[in-house]
């Protein structure tokens, strides 16, 4: 495919967007150089004319600067004075994060940062040109047109105002793609026979729509839909924020009222990292140290607790969906499917209750949060012609990839993914002096690599050198007749190692595939857990080595209270990966991020200082 037709899929979400290309005919969502597919939909605005920071970055700096952080902006987009923005709206205008939500001189609704009026048209588009930037860096050369995806009760005005994002940040917008026709897309409800009705349930982190499609002959057309662009993950986070406030000091501290902008950041935060621990656990412990000078507060929350607070707001969905399928003139039992999208869906509430609507247990095969971007993708390929009708000759009955850091396993060609098929993944090394990798092929839907089934495994040599020096390429690709190939290739000197496994791949009886999968869902809850622990315990194993390697460089440039407080978090730190306690080790991990900010900037400056020293001495 030439530049000139490449063109990309993105999903501009509330809380996190994604993009992607199909690339030998096959869909892929393309990763920043984090190494991930996620990107915050949050912009920082910088002090003297510094250009935005769009990203993770910018979503960190939200609890210290949330007056110049812009989070959540999909809500405003083609809204006029006087319509609510949902999470943390206050006030006659609302907040938005921490920034005032404001009329502009022509009616329609901004954001003011730092007294200067922004238009979410604006905003959004730094983070599409961010998007725009992975996808050019990840693909070596320039892009211009796109397939944007937004909810399909989006208005005309909100629709336009999409597109104009796209125009300022250097796109030709080619398609606005409704959600649930891209979700029915990813999930390959297309390939559903005869005329069939699916429903759609996604609850994001910003809002909730639900839709109806009927799907006939490869067309889709959405019968009905309906949503709330003020219910999303975002409002399950403020609601628990404000339970926790009410709950220091009994109340006696003002609540959330009483809290200044960053004491609620921090709460806000410790909330959704809460909410995200009870999708898995039945109670995790929230912890916020020197709350209010030496204070200290810690609470343990249970999945019962925070299932009573948003209990109301899930409910909401019902009467959503009810209407829905009364305006479609489809009653439960008559739909093929109920598909769900959206981080929100992870939380069991949510999926119970959906179960309950649609009578039947929803479909979660796909990944949540990235459903509705493959489904742009598989869009934008079609249209520019990179995906056509084949013969699927086969597919993958379950997972395979490899065994990553920390045991766990890498899904590089996911289950059911049709052949011929290929894919890979950049990795590095993860420790310094590392002299090469042993590359473990698996097969299976366990999250831990110890639970699956090893099909190869060899050795990948490479220099020495500091962490994340290394870069090995890893691809998999698995022919017509079955035959998986591994190339695992040293960027570095481009020397390649070439694994052939024939017919492991495809070849597994039905008995073992239906055994691997009971397993998967008999241990899916623990297995999500020891996941997200491991994972943790890799961040904690990073931000350990680098602060202990970072310390003695700034010398006396740290106050001894800095000290002080990094020293408490790494011990914090420490101590929560010993216990081995999800909730516990992730605000562990926040909290040693947050107590190293200076440290970084120190770095940093010095690293420019020497720069400059350099070029001056040249």
């Amino acid at each position: 495919m030439s530049a000139a037709d490449d063109i990309i899929g993105i999903d501009l979400g509330t809380t996190q967007s994604l993009v992607g290309v199909v690339e030998s005919g096959f869909p892929i969502l393309l990763a920043d150089g984090r190494g991930s597919r996620l990107t915050r939909s949050a912009v920082y605005y910088g002090t003297g004319g510094a250009g935005p920071v769009v990203g993770e970055e910018a979503w960190r700096r939200r609890v210290t600067e949330g007056g110049r952080t812009v989070v959540s902006v999909k809500r405003l987009m083609g809204r006029r004075a006087g319509e609510a923005v949902g999470a943390g709206e206050e006030g006659e205008q609302g907040m938005l994060g921490g920034v005032r939500v404001a009329e502009g001189t022509d009616g329609s609704m901004g954001v003011v940062v730092e007294g200067q009026w922004r238009s979410p048209v604006e905003v959004s588009a730094e983070i599409l040109r961010h998007l725009k930037g992975v996808a050019e860096a990840a693909l070596e050369r320039s892009v211009h047109r796109a397939v944007i995806t937004v909810p399909a009760y989006f208005n005309d005005a909100q629709r336009q105002a999409t597109r104009e994002a796209g125009r300022l940040a250097g796109l030709t917008v080619e398609r606005i793609l409704n959600e649930p026709t891209a979700a029915a897309l990813a999930f390959g409800l297309d390939k559903l026979g005869g005329r069939s009705k699916v429903a759609v349930y996604d609850f994001g982190g910003g809002t909730f729509d639900v839709s109806i499609l009927e799907l006939h002959e490869g067309v889709f057309q959405v019968l009905a839909t309906h949503g709330d662009t003020r219910l999303g993950g975002d409002d399950l986070d403020d609601l628990l924020a404000r339970w926790l406030a009410e709950q220091m000091d009994g109340g006696a501290g003002g609540g959330w009222a009483g809290m200044s902008a960053l004491e609620r950041a921090r709460v806000l935060e410790a909330a959704g990292e809460a909410k995200v621990g009870l999708s898995g656990a039945e109670e995790v412990e929230v912890r916020l140290p020197f709350w209010r000078g030496a204070q200290s507060f810690t609470r343990l929350v249970r999945r019962g607790e925070f299932e009573g607070l948003i209990r109301p707001l899930v409910e909401r969905t019902r009467g959503l969906c009810r209407r829905a399928m009364v305006d479609a003139g489809v009653v439960a039992a008559e739909l093929s499917a109920a598909v769900l999208v959206g981080g929100s869906t992870r939380i069991p509430l949510v999926r119970q209750v959906a179960g309950e609507i649609f009578e039947r247990a929803p479909d979660t095969s796909q990944h949540p949060d990235e459903t509705v971007a493959l489904g742009a993708v598989i869009q934008a390929g079609i249209l520019g012609g990179a995906l056509r009708q084949v013969v699927l000759l086969d597919v993958t009955p379950l997972s395979l990839g490899i065994e990553t850091f920390g045991g766990l396993m890498n899904v590089i060609l996911p289950r059911n993914t049709t052949i011929p098929a290929r894919a890979g993944e950049m990795f590095t090394n993860a420790v310094t002096d590392q002299v090469g990798m042993r590359v473990r092929v698996l097969q299976g839907e366990r999250e831990m690599a110890r639970d699956n089934w090893t099909l190869g495994e060899f050795e990948v040599d490479f220099a020495k050198g500091p962490k994340g020096s290394a870069r090995v390429g890893v691809q998999f690709e698995i022919d017509a007749d079955g035959i998986l190939t591994v190339l695992a290739r040293d960027t570095r000197t481009g020397r390649d190692q070439v694994v052939q496994i024939r017919h492991a791949a495809v070849d597994v009886s039905e008995a073992r595939v239906e055994e691997m999968i009971a397993q998967s869902v008999d241990h899916a809850l623990e297995d999500m857990v020891e996941r997200q622990v491991a994972e943790a315990e890799v961040k904690s194993r990073e931000l350990l080595e680098a602060v202990r390697g970072a310390l003695p460089e700034v010398g006396s440039a740290l106050s001894e209270g800095e000290r002080a407080r990094i020293a408490e978090a790494v011990e914090e730190v420490e101590q929560a990966m010993a216990a081995g306690e999800l909730g516990r080790l992730k605000g562990a991990n926040g909290r040693l991020d947050a107590a190293t900010e200076r440290l970084a900037t120190l770095l940093v400056e010095r690293a420019m200082d020497e720069a400059l020293a350099r070029r001056l001495e040249g």
